[in-house]
């Protein structure tokens, strides 16, 4: 997931089995009828955030969908809708929906927060800019697994195994997660979290705007999203943009074990920058130095934590989420040389402060995020339940991925999960328009290129492949990268998708 909070925790921490009945999804497939008229948009809630550049344009409505599909006119969950109205009805094509990733990241302040960075004025003429928290998350009927700060579930990802015994340490953790949810699921809304359902919603939130056709950008898990709602309804669907792509419509076990993968790629360039300002940071004259510096803090906190508490997982989740842009690059640098200096680092008193702050089990701010995230992934793929499988693959991971492997291919609580998948995950498919465009940075620590790859290939002659030849995480209006964003803007505006799969130069 990529979003403009810097590293929150999300982003870094964002196959048998009887399936229920599966609700079908046809091509051409519509969730619902007529348009729904007379929606009345209103202020937005406060804690969304809107930039000066569209301060009193931002409006927001709840529209109603099935909380089960399959049960269409039983019990209703609302899912909050933010617009940015184009001003221009000549210009006009239709609607833009957006959705920053996660699963669990807010997303009724991306069209604004994309405006605020810099998303084009054709862009913005050309569309309703359409925002929205998707099912379970903030203000979309929220779910909770009850989160608490302090407690030892602290990312999304797991921490690194330095051993078979980290492992087995982090299933009791993973357990312990997964029945915490279940009790906390009094109302059964849990198992309705997943990619398919929210595929849907965005059909039904399409009809309920009055358009017969609705385009849509999606970045990181919004790829995965997005390329289900492209494949469940390509005659509904207009330009699809998918940016920084996990490689399919759902997040298995080899989409996350991919991170390790990015972390491996975008590692050099880190490397390199830090190396040529040595002087400044003294973390290695050379790329290999500085990667041996890595090496080095990580295992000497895996021994012993450092004084304000941080341990070499930490570390390397520190690490992995300052990589997703190049911007961070001197807060990473800053953060290893004040671990390199212990009379720079936290002292002691400061370190038991924040832990006693931490330790009135106050509930976690990650909480809602958290909890989606582990609905929708847990819910959209049957993961293993044998401990054994993960410490095979910690092992395997620990030697072919040095930096992280041993973190992306720990055990979740999906494992645990009270909840068997109630459908298939959602097949990409190549029957339709030459409607997607797939973006990709060649250095991404999350999703790293051969996510791109992946989704182009199953996409066939309906997807194009732009490729930046950069670092980061994000591409379109984030990045800076001067082809890909005309590429895009232009595929938006004028519907121009290039004529075939293309290499933008790094800036």
């Amino acid at each position: 997931m990529y979003r403009r909070h810097g590293i929150a925790l999300i982003g870094i921490l964002g196959m048998i089995g009887a399936l229920a009945a599966v609700i079908p999804a046809t091509a051409g497939e519509s969730t619902a009828g007529r348009p729904t008229v007379g929606l009345q948009w209103a202020a937005c809630p406060q804690d969304v955030v809107v930039p000066p550049a569209v301060q009193g344009q931002v409006q927001c409505v709840k529209v109603p969908v099935p909380l089960d599909y399959r049960d269409p006119d039983g019990t209703q969950i609302e899912i909050m809708v933010s617009r940015i109205a184009s001003t221009k009805p000549e210009k006009r094509r239709g609607v833009l929906m957006f959705n920053p990733g996660g699963p669990g990241g807010t997303g009724l302040d991306q069209p604004g927060f994309l405006v605020g960075q810099g998303l084009p004025a054709s862009v913005m003429d050309a569309y309703d800019l359409i925002g929205m928290d998707t099912r379970g998350v903030g203000h979309s009927a929220p779910v909770s697994c009850g989160f608490v700060l302090g407690g030892a579930y602290w990312a999304n990802i797991p921490p690194y195994a330095v051993d078979d015994a980290d492992v087995t340490r982090q299933a009791e953790i993973a357990e312990e997660v997964a029945a915490r949810c279940a009790e906390n699921d009094t109302d059964g809304r849990l198992r309705h979290l997943t990619t398919a359902n929210m595929a849907r919603d965005l059909d039904r939130i399409r009809a309920a705007l009055g358009e017969e056709k609705a385009s849509f950008y999606g970045a990181s898990y919004g790829s995965a999203l997005g390329a289900a709602y492209a494949s469940m309804f390509p005659r509904s669907t207009d330009r699809i943009v998918l940016d920084s792509n996990i490689g399919d419509t759902h997040l298995d076990r080899d989409g996350l074990r991919r991170y390790a993968l990015g972390m491996e790629q975008t590692f050099p360039d880190f490397a390199t920058w830090a190396a040529a300002r040595h002087d400044s940071y003294g973390l290695g004259r050379t790329p290999q130095q500085v990667r041996r510096t890595y090496l080095t803090l990580a295992e000497r906190f895996d021994r012993t934590p450092a004084p304000d508490g941080l341990t070499g997982a930490f570390f390397r989740g520190i690490t992995f989420a300052y990589l997703y842009n190049e911007r961070q690059y001197g807060n990473l640098a800053r953060t290893w040389q004040s671990y390199l200096d212990p009379g720079q680092a936290p002292s002691q008193a400061q370190a038991q402060a924040q832990a006693q702050a931490q330790t009135a089990a106050a509930p976690s701010p990650n909480d809602n995020a958290f909890t989606v995230f582990l609905a929708v992934t847990c819910n959209d793929v049957q993961w293993p339940k044998d401990v054994a499988t993960y410490r095979r693959a910690v092992a395997e991971d620990r030697k072919r991925y040095p930096l992280f492997g041993a973190a992306s291919a720990n055990i979740t609580p999906c494992a645990y999960w009270k909840y068997e998948p109630s459908e298939p995950p959602v097949a990409i498919s190549d029957k339709g328009a030459r409607n997607v465009l797939v973006l990709q940075n060649r250095q991404d620590p999350v999703t790293p290129l051969a996510g791109g790859k992946l989704l182009r290939e199953k996409f066939g002659q309906r997807a194009r492949l732009v490729t930046a030849n950069q670092s980061g995480h994000g591409v379109y209006v984030l990045s800076g990268n001067a082809c890909a964003l005309n590429l895009t803007t232009s595929y938006l505006v004028e519907g121009t998708m290039p004529a075939r799969d293309t290499t933008c130069r790094g800036d």
